[in-house]
């Protein structure tokens, strides 16, 4: 399936920082099933992996590593979302993931599920991201 947006509407959406999938999903999380958020988060991350191997292959590590930290983003917001945790209901009446807001869910689906890695993963991304690759 194809969906034409005017592409005005895309360049406000993509200027403020923001991904129009992430818009819509965050649009839909709370009126629907989270399970169906999550799923979409999922793809997206799956979306991600795939353009971060692209990169690899292309010997861009700098863009290789954007992409790979969307990925751990989008894993951290459908765990959180599938979970329930407080920050995903503060992250829909924001109507957005905030940063700081990822960190706490990491922390918040670790402690849950007993799992530290999904901590690492997000400081490692997190590192990454803010302070890119040498």
């Amino acid at each position: 399936m194809t969906i034409v947006l005017p592409r005005r509407l895309v360049e406000v959406v993509e200027s403020m920082g923001l991904d129009l999938v992430d818009v819509i999903v965050n649009a839909l999380s709370g009126s629907v099933d989270p399970l169906l958020t999550s799923e979409a988060r999922v793809v997206l991350a799956e979306r991600y992996l795939e353009e971060a191997r692209e990169y690899i292959a292309k010997g861009d590590a700098i863009q290789a590593s954007e992409k790979m930290y969307k990925v751990v983003e989008e894993y951290i917001k459908a765990l959180a979302e599938t979970l329930n945790t407080p920050k995903t209901q503060e992250a829909r009446k924001n109507g957005r993931w905030f940063t700081w807001l990822l960190g706490e869910a990491a922390k918040s689906v670790a402690d849950r599920l007993s799992e530290t890695v999904v901590l690492e993963a997000w400081a490692v991304a997190y590192d990454i991201h803010v302070w890119g690759v040498s």
